[in-house]
């Protein structure tokens, strides 16, 4: 099922709840209730519990995009530090530079078409992968400078190749899901109670009000729909991707 169809999905859901609760109990309630007796404290009550949730919405709304971000910024580092090594590696005597490169070309290639749909499905990196890269790092340290000038790109080498082990250490660790199942709890706790406030103020059947309560749950339904989709930074809708590496690397398939 598509991402999208679950928001549509879920938008009308709530919508569909808010109406549904309102005319059951619009024609359950008594005669003599006037809706217009709603107390204060109950108005004042509805006033903050949804300025809180409102601000519980944004923090998790922020957190999980900026994890999202950081998740992008550790491929974006790793495809970065396995380039410069492959254009640093160019000094070295011929025979060491096709051996680097093909290494760096092996390792992307199998990240982006193998390693990329575990992390999509199953929220982890292969052993596969990292014996690539340790392959690739035997390779770049196992090789003793020559001259001066191999001596002066060897350190640098060594460098970007401690990036790219550390970006892909980072990648490893933003894969799952980043929001903890407490706080999924907290959050669809405080839709129900803020989604029933709104019944505790007795609307009435009225077409405005029930579209602007109906909107109002969907509104949340669509938040909580933005928190579930950026909560995975590798699988689901607006996911981090492996762009970086096909563009530093445009020899090898995607």
């Amino acid at each position: 099922m598509s991402d999208w169809l679950v928001l549509v999905l879920g938008m009308l859901g709530a919508c569909a709840v808010v109406v549904v609760i309102t005319v059951v109990r619009s024609k359950r309630a008594p005669e003599d209730e006037d809706p217009n007796e709603t107390p204060d404290v109950i108005e004042y009550m509805t006033m903050w519990i949804g300025v809180v949730y409102a601000i519980v919405l944004g923090l998790a709304i922020a957190g999980v995009w900026e994890a999202r971000s950081a998740a992008q910024d550790h491929v974006q580092a790793e495809a970065q530090a396995l380039h410069e090594i492959s254009a640093r590696v160019r000094v070295y005597p011929p025979d060491v530079r096709d051996r680097i490169r093909d290494d760096i070309d092996t390792y992307v290639g199998y990240v982006v078409d193998t390693e990329w749909k575990s992390m999509t499905d199953h929220d982890r990196v292969t052993d596969r992968g990292g014996q690539l890269l340790d392959r690739l790092r035997q390779d770049v340290t196992d090789y003793q400078p020559k001259n001066d000038f191999e001596a002066q790109a060897y350190q640098p080498v060594l460098d970007q190749m401690a990036a790219a082990d550390q970006a892909r250490n980072a990648r490893a660790d933003s894969t799952g899901a980043t929001m903890p199942s407490v706080v999924w709890w907290g959050l669809l706790a405080g839709a129900v109670i803020t989604i029933g406030m709104v019944f505790a103020l007795q609307i009435r059947r009225t077409a405005r009000e029930l579209i602007l309560a109906g909107l109002f749950s969907a509104t949340i339904a669509f938040m909580l729909f933005l928190i579930w989709d950026f909560d995975a930074p590798f699988s689901r809708g607006i996911a981090a991707t492996a762009g970086p590496f096909l563009d530093l690397f445009p020899n090898v398939k995607g």
